[in-house]
Formats: C-alpha cells, sequence, structure tokens
C-alpha cells in the first residue's frame, strides 16, 4: 500500500511522528509512506489553497518533503509533483494537536487536506488528538492516538463504506483526550456544535502603536449535543465521522424550492 500523510501543524511537530508510525504499520514492510506536509504551521486555514502565488517544495529525505503550503496543497504536490501521478492508496492528515471536532472541523487545515484528497478520489481520513487536563501530565500527550491509532485506521479501511461519489466519503476521527488505557472504545458520532463557544478577536497595540487583532478561541470542553463527536469524546471514546464536502443543505432544497415557487 502506498500511504501520502500531511497535517496542518508543520513538517516538525509531533504529532506528524505519531502518523508517520501508524501509516507505516498500515503500510507494511512492502509499502511505501510520502510525507508532504507545509514547511510552517498551517492550523486554522481550513481547505483554503495557494491559488494566487507559488510555492517553494524541498526534500528532506526519503520520500520526505516539506511545502511553503497549506494541507490541502500539499496532498496536490504529492500526488501531481513528488508522485508524478502515482496515485496513493490512502490519505492520512494528522495527527492533529487538538481536537478537530465540533465547530473547530470549519477552520480546520487537517480536515481540509482529508477533503482535497477525497476530491481527488483518493480514500482519506483525518486523525486529531483532543487536549485536555487528563493529558497534560502524561509523558506523551498523542498517546491515545499512538495506541489506538493503527486499529482505527485499519477498522474503516476493512469495514467503512468507501463510495465512488463526486463528493465522496472520508472520514474524520478524535482521539479524546484521555490515558490510552483509559479510551472506551469507537463511537460513530455526527458532528456536533458548542453552543457557547465561537471564535472572535482581541486587540492589542504594538509599541509603535499599530493596533493588531488575535484571533481568539472558545472553551473546547463544553460537551456538544449527546452522541455528537466533543461528548463521545469528553465521554473517552474515539469518535468516527464520516463527512463530504458537498456543502449543500439537503434537508431544504424542497421546502426552498416551493416558497420560491
Amino acid at each position: 500500500m502506498r500511504i501520502l500523510i500531511t497535517n496542518d501543524d508543520g513538517i516538525n511537530a509531533p504529532g506528524l511522528e505519531v502518523l508517520t508510525a501508524i501509516a507505516e504499520e498500515i503500510a507494511g514492510p512492502k509499502g511505501e509512506v510520502w510525507t508532504v506536509a507545509p514547511a510552517f504551521e498551517q492550523s486554522g486555514v481550513g481547505h483554503c489553497i495557494s491559488y494566487t502565488h507559488p510555492m517553494m517544495i524541498a526534500k528532506l529525505g526519503t520520500r520526505r518533503y516539506a511545502a511553503e503550503g497549506s494541507p490541502a496543497d500539499c496532498v496536490l504536490a504529492g500526488i501531481y509533483d513528488v508522485l508524478q501521478g502515482g496515485r496513493p492508496d490512502l490519505v492520512l492528515s494528522g495527527v492533529n494537536r487538538g481536537n478537530n471536532a465540533g465547530e473547530n472541523v470549519l477552520y480546520s487545515g487537517t480536515i481540509g487536506g482529508a477533503m482535497e484528497a477525497a476530491l481527488q478520489g483518493v480514500p482519506a481520513i483525518a486523525l486529531s488528538q483532543f487536549m485536555g487536563p487528563r493529558t497534560e501530565d502524561l509523558d506523551d500527550p498523542f498517546e491515545a492516538a499512538r495506541k489506538h491509532g493503527v486499529a482505527t485506521v485499519r477498522a474503516l479501511l476493512d469495514k467503512a463504506l468507501w463510495d465512488q461519489g463526486d463528493y465522496r466519503l472520508f472520514y474524520n476521527v478524535n482521539f479524546p483526550p484521555v490515558a490510552a488505557k483509559d479510551v472506551k472504545g469507537l463511537r460513530v458520532a455526527a458532528q456536533g456544535y458548542r453552543t457557547d463557544t465561537f471564535f472572535g478577536v482581541e486587540p492589542h497595540i504594538s509599541p509603535s502603536g499599530r493596533k493588531f487583532l488575535w484571533i481568539t478561541g472558545g472553551p473546547q470542553h463544553k460537551p456538544t449535543a449527546p452522541g455528537t463527536d466533543v461528548a463521545v469524546n469528553l465521554d473517552g471514546h474515539i469518535s468516527v465521522t464520516p463527512m463530504r464536502a458537498d456543502l449543500t443543505a439537503h434537508d431544504v432544497l424542497a421546502d426552498l424550492g416551493a416558497r420560491l415557487g
């Protein structure tokens, strides 16, 4: 199996090392693991691509590349330049430091990398490690992902649906903010919504008198609705959420058509 891996925390992020180990075990001794990851951190860039300017790509080692672009850029670079059109069998994106559950999904570069792979017709899984008070004192805060990552990916490859549609399925996995021994298992869960957590801005004045705005986030440990991703993560389960890039609100199409005549 040929696996392409990327992330949004950057080529030197510890979560990418975890993902490399997961991918190498999945690929097996006769397989290939190719890394194309951002040269610098790209958290929060979503599914953006560097459409208006070029990006530099550099080979750092055997099957290991860094690109000055987003995770989606890295997937495109991997498929069409690094692999010279020799398409991967699977794209893995992560392991993100922090959850990509709830509304975080919409901003996540980790998700963006997996989404681009799906749009390119390649099976894809995004993986993230929820962080919290119970991971702060661990020697390895990625312990849950490191211990349970291979089994989770294998379960999806063996048992999940992998369709051939225009907006094909990809999967979002979040490992809970607990030690590996405390993980309770897998739960399929819808994307949730934290009703009291929003992104905002915090103004600061620089020494030169200019105003700068920092983007701020809200509490990450407020549970979403029962059975949805954040809720099951906080309960100690690995969440698996099937996703598509199609943003159409299919549930209101017919009603809107009737209203507009």
